[in-house]
C-alpha cells in the first residue's frame, strides 16, 4: 500500500508498505520510486512493513521511529525535485531522504532478536480507559 498524506504536500511525503522478501528490501524500493516518472519528485519516502496501515500517520510515526536506527537506515541522495520546491539549493534539483522502518534482519547486519510487539488485551484496555476518565484524561 502506498500513500501520500497532504501533511506532506502530496510530493513531499510518501509512505510505502512492503512485504519484505530480501535484505535492502527497502532501499530497493526507494530507489525505485525515484526513478519513476511520476514520482520522481517526492522529497521523503519512509517504507514500512506490509502490518503497518500507511494511512494512520500515529501508527507510522510510532513504527517509523521505533524500528529506525538514523545513520544505518536513513539514506540521502540527489536529484530533481518540483519547480515549486524552495528548500532546495537549485532550482528543480536538490535532497531526498530515504528512511528504511521496516523490522530489520540478521541479514541486514541486526544481531540481535527483533522484540514482539506488545499488545493489551481487551479488558486491560477498559480498565485503563476508565482509570484515564476517571482522571479527567479519557
Amino acid at each position: 500500500d502506498m500513500h501520500m498524506p497532504a501533511e506532506g504536500i502530496f510530493h513531499n511525503l510518501m509512505i510505502v508498505a512492503i512485504r519484505k522478501s530480501y535484505p535492502g528490501h527497502a532501499r530497493k524500493v526507494m530507489n525505485a520510486i525515484w526513478g519513476l516518472p511520476g514520482a520522481m519528485f517526492t522529497k521523503c519516502i519512509v517504507v514500512v512493513d506490509h502490518d503497518v496501515d500507511v494511512h494512520n500517520l500515529r501508527e507510522v510515526v510510532w513504527k517509523a521511529l521505533n524500528h529506525i536506527d538514523p545513520e544505518r537506515d536513513i539514506q540521502f541522495t540527489l536529484g530533481p525535485v518540483d519547480q515549486l520546491e524552495h528548500a532546495s539549493r537549485l532550482p528543480s534539483f536538490g535532497s531526498k531522504m530515504g528512511v528504511d522502518s521496516t523490522r530489520k534482519w540478521p541479514s541486514e547486519g541486526f544481531a540481535r532478536p527483533w522484540p514482539d510487539e506488545i499488545v493489551m488485551d481487551e479488558e486491560t484496555k477498559k480498565k485503563v480507559d476508565a482509570m484515564w476518565a476517571s482522571l479527567g484524561l479519557g
